[in-house]
């Protein structure tokens, strides 16, 4: 059983038993997980047979951007029989390959895909994302289901690793399942594994997979700009999850924390509320936000990237049945594309004579990092690429410039420490003293920059070393779905072997954070030293393995960290739905600090909801 399930299952225990019981309760009412057999046998037999499987490298037509071979475009006069095969092969390898070099896009070009008498039904793995290529979600339909579901240790049956993957820009009509599974479409994921722009439609979408086995936990996850209808959002066994400007037609429970910002139908606001049901924190409208950037076709077969508009006090999606969202399309002629066997001193040729850059499926070995000095840029990544610097310096650098927007990309800690990983703003820089001027720099309100699914890493994957993993420097910038995490389990774990500080450190003003998941940091997990800053939706585990308390104390006379320390200098900041929760897996005594600490002056308005 993997170490990340341990603390799950041991904390807490009267909400995970809660949640237990609402899985027997779906499971008997769906008619019992036995009916999931014949799924279990096809998801064992495609594990059993993954070292064989072959999968053929990406064909590209004429005129097609190369995007590389683990870019797989389908259209609807595809045979859907090689569209089936495909997808398949790809899921059969990845289901199980948390730690493996493998990674693919798998877009389709707008038009309907499978019926009602032949769905097209398919799992996503590992370092998989799949996406629509049309200007709104509708102009891609799925008939059928897209799903994850659980991955089963023996008996032990959980949602609890299902990272890194993504669903984006498509419509999900869901049909063909049968039994236990009826009428939905699952998507039983964890941290890093975004859902944007999607529509699912005539049935439910269940967070939780409680036809497979059990326990069933998950603690997930993210979903923006999308829509249900016909069903409900089962979210079952969810610990937390954060929800931004959605359509919702329903929210079954939550368990631990889940977030709701410019939500239509989203749950009323229950913590804080005398008789509210349930840990729901619920905002009716977000601050500011602008949608991921995402790659379309137009009927012509011209690709472009669309820059969606930025919003303030914003609700619901940003496209309807008879809206577009609102923005701008750059041409593929103005990007650079690259892949892992592209030297790094041509993709910053590339950026600073004014390129913006797609960075293609793969893991990339830098030996100096990316340079994104221009205002504006847009560094796009298909199929979760994979950045690791070699020689102790940050994988990407962006200078104190405005509108950049980052986005699609994991960031692993390399052989020898880093500073930094992802720096964004040149001024203020690592390690700007606690309580010191972190500085204001590069920001433009009307144009922000982006951070937007990025993934950090230390250990895990490779053994790394990183001391901080996010430092935003520059103003105004948006945080939207961030997983910074110090890995509990993988290649390279230890107290002294994975080390890192904080996973993220904001030193800009107004900077705004939806979706911030921080993990096992062995200081400080998130530093805010920046003015009239948000933070809506934490989530944080304290690190599972000090070896003693001696070895983890801020100062003599503090045991441990905060979780979340907002500097001295700070005299405006909100909070709303911030957890944080510690195990410590060595069975030595450990405490940890207040977990959340923020200053008091008579000047001062922080407010953590």
């Amino acid at each position: 059983m993997p170490r990340r399930a341990l603390p799950q299952i041991l904390i807490r225990s009267s909400l995970i038993l809660a949640a237990a019981l609402l899985t027997v309760a779906w499971s008997a009412a769906a008619g019992g997980a036995a009916s999931a057999a014949p799924l279990l046998a096809r998801a064992a037999a495609g594990a059993a047979a993954s070292h064989r499987v072959v999968i053929r490298p990406a064909t590209r037509r004429a005129g097609e951007p190369n995007f590389g071979p683990d870019v797989y475009v389908f259209t609807p006069s595809m045979p859907q029989s090689q569209i089936q095969a495909t997808v398949d092969a790809i899921a059969s390898q990845q289901l199980s390959n948390q730690f493996g070099t493998q990674r693919y896009a798998l877009l389709f070009e707008p038009g309907t895909y499978g019926s009602a008498a032949n769905p097209l039904t398919f799992q996503v793995g590992y370092y998989t994302e799949v996406a629509g290529l049309g200007q709104s979600p509708g102009d891609v339909t799925i008939n059928g289901t897209i799903d994850v579901y659980n991955q089963c240790f023996g008996t032990n049956c959980i949602a609890l690793d299902n990272f890194w993957r993504s669903l984006s820009n498509l419509t999900i009509n869901v049909t063909g399942q049968s039994g236990c599974q009826s009428s939905t479409d699952f998507w039983a994921v964890s941290q890093a594994a975004p859902m944007r722009r999607v529509a699912v439609r005539g049935g439910n979408l269940s967070l939780m997979d409680y036809c497979n086995g059990g326990p069933d936990f998950a603690s997930g996850g993210f979903i923006a700009d999308s829509a249900f209808s016909g069903g409900t959002v089962i979210s079952g066994s969810q610990q937390q999850f954060v929800v931004r400007n959605s359509d919702l037609d329903g929210w079954s429970n939550g368990v631990w924390n889940q977030v709701f910002s410019g939500d239509i139908g989203a749950p009323a606001q229950a913590f804080g509320v005398t008789g509210g049901a349930g840990p729901y924190t619920t905002l009716a409208t977000s601050p500011v936000t602008e949608e991921e950037p995402f790659l379309q076709t137009d009927a012509a077969g011209n690709y472009s990237v669309f820059v969606p508009a930025v919003q303030d006090n914003s609700s619901g999606t940003t496209w309807s049945a008879t809206a577009s969202t609102p923005g701008r399309a750059v041409p593929i002629g103005r990007f650079f594309i690259a892949s892992p066997s592209t030297p790094v001193g041509a993709i910053n040729l590339a950026l600073a004579s004014g390129q913006n850059l797609i960075l293609g499926p793969g893991v990339y070995n830098l030996p100096r990092p990316i340079e994104v000095t221009r205002p504006g840029t847009i560094v796009l990544g298909l199929g979760f690429p994979t950045l690791v610097p070699q020689n102790g310096t940050a994988a990407m650098r962006v200078a104190s410039v405005p509108g950049v927007k980052l986005s699609g990309m994991i960031i692993d800690a390399g052989p020898v420490n880093s500073r930094v990983l992802l720096q964004v703003g040149d001024h203020g820089g690592h390690g700007a003293p606690l309580g010191g001027r972190g500085g204001s720099f590069g920001g433009r309100g009307d144009d922000p920059t982006l951070v937007q699914d990025v993934f950090f890493r230390i250990g895990g994957a490779t053994a790394g070393q990183a001391t901080d993993s996010l430092v935003v420097n520059s103003s105004h910038v948006i945080l939207d779905d961030i997983w910074a995490w110090r890995a509990d389990h993988g290649a390279g774990v230890g107290w002294t072997s994975n080390t890192g500080d904080t996973g993220v450190r904001v030193n800009g003003d107004d900077v705004t954070a939806y979706g911030l998941f921080v993990e096992h940091y062995q200081k400080y997990q998130v530093i805010w030293n920046g003015q009239h800053g948000t933070d809506i939706f934490f989530q944080n585990e304290m690190p599972y393995d000090p070896p003693s308390q001696a070895a983890w104390m801020a100062r003599p006379d503090q045991d441990g960290y905060p979780a979340f320390l907002i500097t001295p200098r700070v005299a405006s900041f909100q909070g709303y739905g911030m957890g944080s929760y510690s195990f410590f897996d060595l069975g030595v005594p450990s405490s940890p600090a207040p977990r959340s600490r923020y200053p008091t002056p008579p000047a001062s308005s922080c407010t953590i909801c």
